[in-house]
């Protein structure tokens, strides 16, 4: 019983921390975009785990393998929140075909709470850990601890190629990082960006920046700090590149997305595609934007859903509204989000579990 209320406080506590009220005084202004063409229709539970055998963990990450129709997706190993991928050897990186059929998956024993994925250039899998487990949880799960608060690079067939961060220790780059949330590749010389973090906004050390590295794993510097001007983060949990090579984040508890130069330099926002969990972007600078988390409470005015529109002039021309499910804690709406080169949208369910396709009617 003890265990079991362990695990119920972190739960409660992650959920708490989530749930706070986000936005800036300038977001704050923006009116709500609850609308637009919807041509798509959902298809949920689109990938099943044969491989193993087992129902889904929440997940979080979804990318395109460079096939352009291939499915990669992290999951959690367990239902809700807490306790993750701890205590178990499942595997939370997964490969689909283009009908949703399981390859291959890999990584068991690796991972406290697998976050976002990508795939770079060359086929190469990165996987974010997005915490380290607790104290509490550790008198749970002893022997767990060197695991954690990394990222992790494999190949397509699961081989470990490279590990940015010390695993178990939340920390500054280059000796750690701090509860990493997604990850992506200069598609010129393979630099490494990694968003930072998944860490309490109240907190008052809390860490908010993206650390870069070169392609062999040698830091760089970081961009940004914790905050709501320009050029600063409250949780940045995706990243992407435009065409232009500028560097797109999601600064989600600002309810924001942020366009930065490689060097860190702003450049602008733009404040209509809600608290954006997931970002994609496609060859022609659409952008493709999921919200998993808007509530009254946090967002008032605006709905969960994908938002689809322009990098170009900031302006929504599509929102999906979320799928609805019978007694689902989301409502339901995905946080990862992928579009693969037919134009098909993959969305990684966090709360609902799963991976939701959206095809076009």
């Amino acid at each position: 019983m003890r265990v079991r209320f362990a695990f119920a406080a972190l739960v409660l506590t992650l959920c708490l921390q989530a749930q706070q009220r986000g936005g800036t005084v300038q977001t704050d202004k923006v009116a709500a975009v609850n609308s637009g063409a919807n041509p798509y229709a959902v298809i949920r539970d689109s990938a099943r785990l044969s491989v193993e055998g087992r129902t889904w963990g929440g997940s979080n990450g979804v990318a395109i393998d460079r096939d352009g129709k291939s499915v990669w997706a992290t999951d959690r190993c367990s239902p809700g929140t807490a306790p993750g991928c701890l205590g178990t050897k499942a595997n939370p990186v997964h490969l689909f075909d283009e009908s949703g059929k399981e390859v291959r998956s890999f990584g068991g024993g690796m991972f406290v709470w697998p976050h976002g994925i990508h795939v770079d250039g060359d086929g190469n899998v990165w996987v974010t850990d997005a915490r380290a487990a607790s104290v509490e949880e550790l008198k749970n799960f002893p022997g767990e601890d060197k695991k954690g608060s990394v990222v992790v690079k494999f190949s397509p067939e699961g081989k470990v190629l490279l590990t940015l961060g010390k695993p178990g220790v939340r920390g500054n780059p280059p000796e750690a990082l701090t509860d990493p949330t997604d990850v992506v590749t200069d598609p010129g010389n393979g630099d490494v960006y990694v968003a930072e973090s998944h860490t309490d906004v109240a907190d008052p050390n809390l860490a908010a920046r993206i650390s870069v590295f070169d392609k062999n794993g040698k830091f760089l510097r970081s961009i940004g700090k914790t905050g709501t001007g320009p050029g600063e983060f409250r949780t940045p949990h995706a990243l992407e590149f435009d065409s232009k090579g500028q560097l797109v984040v999601t600064d989600r508890h600002n309810h924001r997305i942020q366009i930065l130069t490689k060097a860190g330099k702003f450049v602008l926002e733009y404040d209509g595609f809600g608290r954006t969990s997931g970002l994609a972007i496609d060859k022609n600078d659409v952008i493709y934007t999921a919200d998993s988390e808007s509530t009254e409470r946090v967002h008032a005015g605006w709905q969960r859903g994908i938002r689809i529109g322009s990098l170009k002039d900031g302006k929504v021309t599509t929102f999906i509204p979320p799928h609805v499910v019978p007694n689902s804690a989301d409502g339901a709406m995905g946080e990862g989000i992928a579009i693969d080169a037919a134009g098909n949208v993959y969305t990684a369910e966090a709360q609902l579990r799963g991976i939701t396709k959206y095809v076009k009617r």
